[in-house]
């Protein structure tokens, strides 16, 4: 009765077209109806503590860090480093495409915004270059959804908070899953691309090549010092947010000297409009996914996949085909919300390790994002590339299963994400 009161209250608010997060109020207040116990007081301090966190501070700074790497010369000089070594080869343009996005995620953690940076800085030149467009939008769109799996990721801060999980351990068991897309996509691009007559940059000299990595080298810099430091306990994850900020804006505005400090307050308006609407998503999330539990949809649904309990393994590749089939009809967030305390119970139940879930599921939904109808990153490329949907579809097509692919290869195999956990923790 719950779950069919939860699934209801859900769709209809949505199919209304109220805003996600309303949507979730809605639903918790449905399922607080259901139950009989009508407390606006619990309902309203319930939104508060899903708000009150400090693991969600990091949210605000990897979201200001993203605005001031773009802003202040970081991303251009990324491609530049990759362009001055990798440029004049065959199909150079697209590994310069993949080494930039598996660099910038570990900056941003935004699909979006690395997709929208990518596309305005490599579409134009490979157009030029004679590269068939749609297979280079599709490459760079599947290059961004890298994003949210490899650290820092505000999905992955998201789901910790949601879940209870550590993010210190969510954003070091990403990291190997992050550079399996990185090397589907290289491989599936070399393939595809193997016999395209496209016109070839000339090479760089070594001159040209060191003076890329001089200038390059702060940019570079930057997605290690996160990293490592997480690795070695330097800062926690909230930390890094803070770490990343002075760094982008010390090396945009001091170094690179372009990020003048009237620019500073719009990308502080952007984030913080950014991470309001985050926020607040996840607080509505937190009082439905309390509500959720309280009303005992989890054990409704696990008592659907009871067939399954018995192996970990087929129920972990049951939930990740319906992570796939919903994440075609609902964008990152809204998934991530609403499925997180739905599932978490179940997994735990299962005895499947909550970190590696947590990753593999991040990584569902990043996929999602270039999945048809919805997926917000196919919007982005195809307004920053100027083509259609259908025309991006048909280049995309590739690099989407080779990604799926990985996932598949994780859900069979997860000590190739707790392996590398257990090494770099």
């Amino acid at each position: 009765m719950t779950a069919a009161v939860f699934t209801i209250s859900l769709l209809g608010a949505m199919g209304l077209g109220l805003p996600i997060a309303f949507a979730l109020l809605i639903c918790g207040g449905a399922l607080m109806v259901a139950q009989g116990q009508i407390d606006t007081t619990i309902f309203s301090q319930k939104l508060v503590e899903g708000a009150d966190s400090f693991p969600l501070l990091a949210i605000p700074f990897f979201m200001l860090a993203g605005e001031l790497m773009n802003a202040g010369g970081i991303s251009k000089r990324i491609v530049a480093f990759a362009l001055a070594w990798v440029g004049h080869l065959r199909g150079g343009l697209g590994i310069v495409a993949i080494f930039a996005a598996v660099v910038m995620a570990a900056i941003s953690g935004s699909a979006a915004a690395d997709t929208a940076a990518l596309g305005a800085l490599l579409i134009p030149m490979m157009r030029k270059a004679g590269y068939d467009v749609p297979r280079a939008s599709g490459l760079i769109a599947a290059g961004g959804v890298i994003a949210p799996v490899i650290p820092p990721s505000i999905g992955l801060i998201v789901f910790g908070v949601i879940a209870n999980v550590s993010i210190g351990k969510l954003f070091l068991a990403g990291i190997f899953p992050g550079l399996m897309m990185g090397l589907s996509l290289l491989i599936t691009w070399l393939w595809v691309a193997r016999k395209d007559q496209v016109q070839v940059l000339p090479r760089q000299g070594m001159a040209e090549r060191m003076r890329a990595g001089v200038d390059g080298i702060w940019a570079l810099l930057m997605p290690a010092g996160i990293i490592g430091g997480l690795k070695f306990g330097v800062f926690t994850p909230t930390e890094a947010g803070v770490a990343a900020c002075v760094y982008a804006f010390v090396v945009g505005a001091f170094v690179y000297r372009e990020l003048p400090l009237r620019q500073l307050y719009p990308l502080l308006v952007a984030a913080a409009k950014s991470t309001a609407v985050v926020v607040f998503l996840i607080a509505a999330a937190l009082v439905s996914g309390w509500l959720i539990t309280t009303s005992d949809v989890p054990n409704q649904v696990a008592a659907m996949l009871t067939p399954f309990m018995g192996s970990p393994t087929l129920l972990m590749l049951v939930i990740m085909v319906i992570v796939v089939i919903v994440g075609t009809a609902l964008d990152f967030a809204p998934t991530l919300m609403i499925l997180t305390p739905v599932l978490m119970p179940i997994v735990k139940q299962a005895g499947i390790d909550p970190v590696y879930f947590g990753v593999l599921f991040i990584m569902n939904n990043a996929i999602g994002l270039i999945t048809p109808p919805v997926g917000i990153v196919l919007n982005v490329i195809c307004g920053v590339s100027k083509i259609s949907m259908s025309e991006l579809m048909k280049g995309l097509w590739p690099f989407l299963w080779a990604e799926l692919a990985v996932l598949l290869l994780l859900v069979l195999f997860p000590s190739l994400v707790l392996v590398p956990l257990k090494w770099m923790s």
